[in-house]
């Protein structure tokens, strides 16, 4: 089996050069020329037709001499299966299953079956637009990926998902548009009716050679050392990926997914706090606020400002917050509690309207708005701190009012 891999993946690969190296016809050459130029084309574009039947041809001949040195297909099913509603209940020498036990013995892989197959799809389509130069629309992949699905189980068909191993041939077999798929379907369909006793003398090398000789062009070393200069923490999930890959595919796109996810988070949780010393305190998140952030951004008010000697007031600068949800504004509340226990100011400056609209919904007993960080710091170093006050409608400026009110 080895061997005949290795002789394969040479031959697909002898093949390969050749279409790579053909001249272009030129309307000038004689008749006998442009033949022989598109025989050699139709072999190369067909090459792994010819190698699957080459290396078929070669067990058959064990086969007829009464030994078989190779690990074979076997036994395909032949025909087309019926076109039916599909089951809701399965009978079985001990009574019928229901469709409620059927679902309860699938358990999470309800879930994680179709999650692990779209995550694959849209990995495959991005990864073959990334080469092609197209763009890739993931709403309609997951719709034909729905609908298919859907009308596949018409006719007993398996989950359907994208493929890397089957895109990656089509890929070097030079298909270019969806009408790939429409042949390959009627090829299949034709094959099911007249050709699976033919299948039985694949050898299962033979077919690996023709999925490693597709994807590994797919392989780019340069990746890693663009990622090292960029951003090494991504180097994190291309590697789990990698590794897991040689576990199952769909295991290796859920673990990076995972991994990315974490990250993704954790960078939420943690956000960047820029510190600015100086007559007052200033605090600049350097991203927005959810609610994984309200705990960081909590504890670094209060070590800077009110764990302080004395303490202090503190200016929280909002202009890069697009958005907040209802813990964050809890939150909020309680720091502004605080601060007005220990006597001290807390004034958001740079609020965007959407934060804004949010916050005057909240009500929060003690919240000061101010436009600029000039006016947040002369009100908070002329006044004493004691009494806090609510911001209203007459305070914010007349163009923003106009959009709260919108």
């Amino acid at each position: 089996d080895a061997v005949l891999g290795l002789v394969c993946m040479l031959l697909l690969l002898v093949l390969k050069l050749m279409r790579d190296h053909v001249p272009p016809v030129h309307p000038e050459m004689p008749p006998g020329v442009r033949l022989s130029h598109g025989l050699v084309w139709t072999a190369t574009t067909g090459r792994n037709a010819l190698v699957v039947s080459f290396a078929a041809l070669i067990a058959y001949s064990f086969e007829v001499t009464g030994y078989q040195p190779f690990i074979l297909t076997g036994q395909t099913a032949e025909g087309l299966p019926p076109v039916r509603i599909p089951p809701f209940s399965v009978t079985t020498a001990n009574g019928t299953v229901s469709f409620t036990e059927m679902v309860q013995d699938m358990g999470a892989g309800l879930a994680v079956v179709p999650l692990m197959g779209l995550l694959e799809s849209i990995a495959v389509a991005k990864s073959f637009a990334s080469q092609g130069g197209y763009r890739v629309d993931s709403n309609q992949e997951l719709l034909a990926i729905g609908l298919t699905n859907v009308l596949g189980s018409l006719v007993s068909s398996y989950p359907v998902t994208g493929s890397f191993g089957r895109t990656a041939v089509n890929a070097q077999s030079g298909v270019c548009t969806p009408a790939g798929g429409l042949v390959t379907g009627v090829l299949v369909l034709l094959s099911l009716d007249y050709l699976t006793s033919l299948f039985y003398y694949i050898p299962k090398s033979a077919l690996a050679a023709v999925i490693i000789m597709a994807v590994a062009p797919l392989f780019d070393t340069r990746v890693f050392g663009t990622l090292w200069r960029v951003k090494r923490l991504d180097l994190l999930p291309l590697c789990v990926t990698f590794l897991f890959c040689f576990w199952e595919v769909q295991y290796g796109i859920l673990a990076g997914t995972l991994v990315s996810v974490l990250i993704l988070l954790h960078s939420v949780a943690r956000p960047k706090m820029q510190v600015s010393e100086g007559p007052v305190l200033v605090l600049q998140p350097a991203s927005g606020l959810q609610f994984p952030a309200v705990e960081a951004l909590r504890e670094a008010i209060i070590t800077q400002a009110l764990e302080a000697s004395p303490p202090r007031s503190a200016i929280l600068e909002c202009s890069h917050v697009c958005s907040v949800d209802s813990t964050v504004v809890l939150g909020l509340e309680e720091l502004l509690e605080d601060f007005h226990r220990r006597g001290v100011t807390l004034a958001l400056v740079g609020l965007q309207v959407p934060v804004l609209r949010v916050l005057l919904s909240a009500d929060l007993k003690g919240l000061q708005y101010f436009s600029t960080l000039e006016e947040a710091e002369k009100s908070l170093l002329q006044e004493p701190g004691t009494q806090p006050y609510n911001v209203g409608e007459d305070s914010i400026p007349e163009h923003k009012v106009a959009l709260l009110k919108a």
